[in-house]
């Protein structure tokens, strides 16, 4: 039985991988701000009002988290705010680049004490995050903020590589959830979760620092 934790478990992709989790034996430690419903009906921890951007409220999840040794750290929490060039808000630039970015950042090097050699750490960011694959531009905020949390994930992928820490850098999919307002053309939460964690899964010294497409694929940077 391995130990998980996951941001952004209340609701989507974040719920579904906790599910899958719970299903085939793990253990899981759900993060969330306010848990939902159908987070509560699974049998995993719940830590509750945890804001991945508070310096103050991952210092308490890390208190929390005395003597609990983890397999993987899965950062799925983040936001989605649609910038076009005639609509530049840099407030909502900056707030996505905090939360996308900075703040799982953050968040590994306060957690990285409960990590242990062969430990995973799966970063949940974006193909809208490719500079090599964008073909329809805006988006501004979300893109950059997920290019910058695809560039910090390499990084570490390189640093944690002498402590034998792994990192994959994971697009989900264009997934039918509220963020894309369950769009008809995307793939469901079960197909983008269970994707993910056949990624995670095959994570080793030799792929870490990988991009990769929820089905397999690799992705242009």
């Amino acid at each position: 039985m391995s130990c998980y934790l996951i941001t952004g478990s209340n609701r989507g992709i974040g719920l579904e991988l906790c599910k899958q989790l719970v299903e085939r034996g793990d253990k899981v430690i759900a993060t969330c701000r306010k848990a939902s419903a159908e987070l509560k009906n699974l049998s995993v921890r719940i830590e509750e009002e945890v804001d991945i951007t508070s310096e103050n409220s991952i210092n308490s999840l890390r208190e929390n988290l005395s003597g609990i040794q983890l397999d993987c750290l899965i950062h799925n929490a983040g936001i989605y705010e649609f910038n076009s060039i005639d609509d530049l808000d840099q407030e909502s630039v900056i707030r996505q680049f905090v939360v996308n970015a900075l703040s799982p950042l953050s968040m590994t090097k306060s957690l990285k004490g409960f990590l242990k050699k062969s430990s995973k750490i799966g970063f949940i960011t974006s193909r809208m995050g490719s500079i090599g694959d964008n073909s329809s531009g805006s988006s501004y905020g979300y893109r950059m903020s997920k290019v910058a949390l695809s560039m910090a994930a390499k990084s570490l992928s390189r640093d944690l590589l002498k402590e034998e820490i792994y990192v994959a850098i994971l697009h989900p999919g264009l997934v039918s959830t509220r963020m894309t307002g369950f769009t008809k053309n995307g793939i469901s939460t079960e197909e983008s979760a269970n994707g993910l964690l056949k990624r995670i899964d095959s994570l080793n010294r030799n792929n870490t620092g990988t991009f990769w497409h929820t089905n397999g694929e690799i992705l242009p940077w």
